[in-house]
């Protein structure tokens, strides 16, 4: 069975990359461009791996991610944060907040086909 991402980035360029990078290893990609529209998703259909944008309109990545932690059903979701700040408060912040995983921007594609590789076989920890 496939595995299913869901992505929530507002990027265009990052969406377009990480959909044609995801999709040749496999992966069913969900695009979602903003907090709120991204939080519902993860709600109603629960991916297999969450990729999450730090900086989102509407609400940003880390109250997405606080609020799913909150959900018994977001509790055990895989999530690998991405972002292009790259400072430790922000990598200590997404942990906190309960990513599993942290990426800054630019990453290397094998780093993050690995990451979400290893996601989708199970949530590390």
């Amino acid at each position: 069975m496939t595995k299913r991402v869901l992505l929530v980035e507002d990027e265009p360029n990052i969406v377009e990359s990480l959909r044609f990078l995801l999709g040749r290893a496999g992966f069913d990609v969900d695009v979602q461009g903003n907090g709120r529209e991204g939080l519902a998703a993860a709600r109603t259909t629960p991916p297999d791996v969450l990729i999450l944008d730090v900086m989102l309109p509407e609400i940003n990545g880390l109250e997405v991610l606080r609020a799913l932690r909150a959900d018994e059903a977001g509790q055990d979701l895989p999530v690998l944060m991405l972002t292009a700040k790259g400072q430790r408060e922000d990598r200590d912040r997404a942990i906190e907040a309960g990513a599993d995983i942290f990426l800054t921007k630019p990453f290397a594609n094998a780093d993050l086909i690995s990451v979400v590789e290893t996601l989708a076989s199970g949530r590390p920890g």
